[in-house]
């Protein structure tokens, strides 16, 4: 039974309790675990924050969103600074996130590991992709700020240690918004327009980690990455670690540290090519010594006071092997030539012609050979072969009835 009173609508109802709830809590911190996130088409987040026993939606809008400095994920502990809320249509209570902080650790070094884990796992850190780093450079390219003693300790150490050495400087910002994409852009442009370099400096002095953070964003990380001329990261000091640092093809601790690693010290080159010439003069001395002391020792043997001791005992073996070819070469003609004159023998039992030589002949006629009377007619010309000339003849009469018995 309804009593009497005011009657809300559903609207009136829903709102009433968003404005309860919001003046009731206002903003709150909220820990729990992360789950069932998602992000919009729009760039809109939602997921729920759970406990043992509850769960409770939160909304983070895309205009808050996009300055997190880490990724949220399922089965993150976390904390969440927002207004508790309603959301009207469903009249379902909600939390309208303004900051979330990682409850493990902080949200860059959340980052930072989330970074690493993924680009680990495409193998950008990996050493069988890393390009060597060339002993004696002639072109160096440095990306750093032109504020800061980084880049004036850098040009400093190149130029002491080898005043010949081309220095190309390319200024960047190393920090804040955009510094990343800045840096990016820089290394593309010189692999595109210097690609004659032959090592890149990319860094910048120390800092803590917000200061250093545009070394730890993904466009920088992968522009190293697609780098064709080597790079070696010196960002820092020798405690800091950025993700430009392990995908570079090379960690320099410092930025000076980095010009030392770019080229050895002109005296250092000078002294040990000294060393490397008298190690080679010795050696050559040695073996010099050694075949002199050999020529010596076959230059006194009986091979060269008669050297031709080396080649008698052969020329006989030559004459003998000349002989026995010879011999053996007149012996295959003649057993050649009686082979020859045998089977010619049997080829002339076999002449047509030959018996010719005893007074036979040949007789053709219109059929070809004439073999018995009944192969021509009477008045039919014949030729007729003897073994020393020929005729022609006219068949006059023809018995065939003259049989010779065989």
């Amino acid at each position: 039974m309804i009593k009497t009173g005011k009657i809300f609508t559903v609207s009136e109802l829903s709102r009433n309790i968003k404005s309860l709830l919001e003046d009731r809590f206002g903003e709150i911190w909220v820990e729990g675990e992360i789950s069932g996130f998602k992000v919009s088409s729009l760039g809109h987040v939602y997921f729920d924050l759970k406990d043992k026993e509850s769960v409770i939606s939160v909304v983070m809008f895309r205009s808050v969103f996009a300055y997190l400095k880490f990724k949220p994920e399922n089965g993150l502990l976390v904390k969440v600074r927002g207004l508790v809320t309603s959301y009207l249509k469903q009249s379902k209570y909600q939390i309208n996130a303004r900051e979330i902080v990682p409850g493990e650790y902080g949200p860059l070094q959340l980052a930072f590991e989330q970074l690493k884990r993924k680009l680990a796992a495409e193998g950008l850190f990996d050493e069988e992709r890393k390009k060597s780093i060339p002993k004696f450079p002639e072109k160096v390219v440095v990306l750093t700020s032109l504020c800061g003693a980084a880049v004036r300790d850098i040009l400093s150490i190149l130029k002491r240690r080898f005043s010949g050495l081309k220095i190309l400087l390319v200024p960047v910002k190393v920090q804040g918004e955009g510094a990343a994409q800045d840096m990016a852009e820089a290394l593309d442009t010189v692999n595109k327009n210097f690609p004659e370099t032959d090592v890149l400096l990319l860094g910048r002095g120390g800092g803590s980690m917000e200061d250093l953070w545009a070394f730890n964003e993904e466009i920088l990380a992968r522009a190293i990455a697609a780098s064709k001329i080597p790079v070696i990261s010196c960002v820092g000091h020798e405690t800091d670690f950025t993700i430009a640092d392990f995908v570079s093809d090379l960690r320099a601790p410092t930025p000076s540290a980095a010009a030392g690693l770019v080229i050895r010290n002109k005296e250092e080159i000078r002294t040990r090519l000294f060393q490397v010439e008298k190690n080679l003069l010795q050696s050559l001395k040695i073996v010099y010594e050694n075949a002199k002391g050999k020529f010596l020792r076959l230059a006194g043997s009986r091979i060269f006071r008669n050297p031709y001791v080396l080649v008698e005992s052969h020329v006989q073996s030559l004459d003998e092997a000349v002989e026995g070819l010879n011999e053996a070469i007149e012996s295959k003609i003649k057993g050649m030539r009686e082979r020859l004159n045998y089977v010619s023998g049997k080829l002339s039992a076999f002449n047509p012609y030959l018996p010719l030589r005893k007074g036979y002949s040949i007789i053709k006629g219109r059929r070809g050979i004439v073999k018995s009377a009944r192969d021509v007619v009477e008045s039919e010309k014949i030729d007729i072969k003897f073994g020393e000339g020929s005729a022609k003849a006219v068949i006059s009469s023809v018995n065939r009835d003259d049989v010779f018995k065989f």
